[in-house]
């Protein structure tokens, strides 16, 4: 399509439409005489005769109204993307949905989004937290905050904490009745404290790292739960030992309420990640974006 051809098609609606050059030139913003230039070089480019004209009347040809009824729905769908630019000029405004874990909830977004609402009150947040992997476009999220290493790679990824690690911890006293593990092989013997992820059911798998190989193990012991606060006063309690997040155990671990094993088994991985499907995002989106972006020394 030549430079310029959307414009003249524009202009033949606008007259076909009102059947008078001189409104549409006034809707147009153009004069009467420039309007009918356009047409009569969109007709002569084509070949095609496309408006009847006498001294006192303009009318579709034949011609002319099959272009009509194939163009108007086009140019009418144009105007309305255009329109809607108008979202994604000014202040930010709207509503968003994010889907997010218990973790991220926590750490991220409970000392996060509250000043956000209060500094964008156009703008309306839900979000659902849940376990599973939630396939974001399908479900209608603008948005999703997960670890950076369950993020497909085909979506736009933030950084919105830190480096994290898991470990593996017990008390003094359940060591004191259990020898401390050398290898992820020597869980095997030991009762530990499982985790049962909410939305996909199963157990959080325990996986460890060195020198390039890779271990998970399958643990074993007396307690599954799918809600970490009890899972963690399992493990605070001596009943077993725990797979935790590092930073939630950090002030145990440093007061010896808690002993960390097999540390050179576990390594850090990439923490939350804010992931979306497009690089065109809404003001709203680039704000919240802005409220929880990740930079190196900032405190929770």
């Amino acid at each position: 399509m030549r430079r310029g051809t959307l414009d003249d098609l524009a202009a033949f609606a606008a007259v076909a439409r009102h059947r008078s050059f001189t409104r549409a030139a006034a809707e147009m913003g153009l004069s009467a005489s420039a309007l009918s230039h356009t047409v009569r070089a969109l007709e002569e480019r084509y070949g095609v005769r496309l408006l009847a004209r006498t001294t006192r009347s303009v009318a579709p040809t034949p011609a002319g109204e099959r272009l009509l009824r194939s163009v108007a729905p086009a140019l009418d769908e144009v105007a309305r993307g255009l329109d809607a630019l108008a979202d994604w000029r000014g202040e930010p405004s709207g509503s968003l949905r994010l889907t997010t874990f218990p973790y991220a909830a926590r750490t991220i977004l409970e000392p996060r989004l509250p000043r956000f609402l209060i500094d964008h009150p156009a703008v309306s947040v839900e979000v659902i937290v849940d376990d599973r992997l939630t396939d974001i476009v399908a479900a209608g999220f603008d948005a999703g905050i997960r670890f950076g290493e369950t993020v497909e790679r085909d979506m736009v990824a933030v950084r919105v904490g830190p480096d994290l690690r898991t470990v593996v911890v017990g008390t003094p006293d359940y060591f004191a009745r259990h020898p401390r593990p050398d290898t992820p092989a020597d869980l095997e013997a030991h009762r530990c404290v499982n985790y049962r992820l909410v939305g996909g059911g199963g157990l959080l798998p325990w996986e460890f790292a060195r020198d390039g190989r890779e271990v998970r193990v399958r643990a074993s012991g007396q307690l599954i739960a799918n809600d970490g606060n009890l899972a963690a006063a399992a493990v605070r309690a001596a009943a077993g030992l725990g797979y935790m997040l590092e930073d939630e155990v950090a002030d145990d671990i440093a007061a010896g309420r808690l002993v960390q094993v097999l540390d050179s088994w576990c390594p850090p991985f990439p923490g939350c990640h804010l992931y979306y499907p497009d690089r065109q995002v809404s003001p709203a989106m680039r704000s919240l974006i802005e409220a929880l972006r990740w930079r190196d020394g900032a405190t929770r």
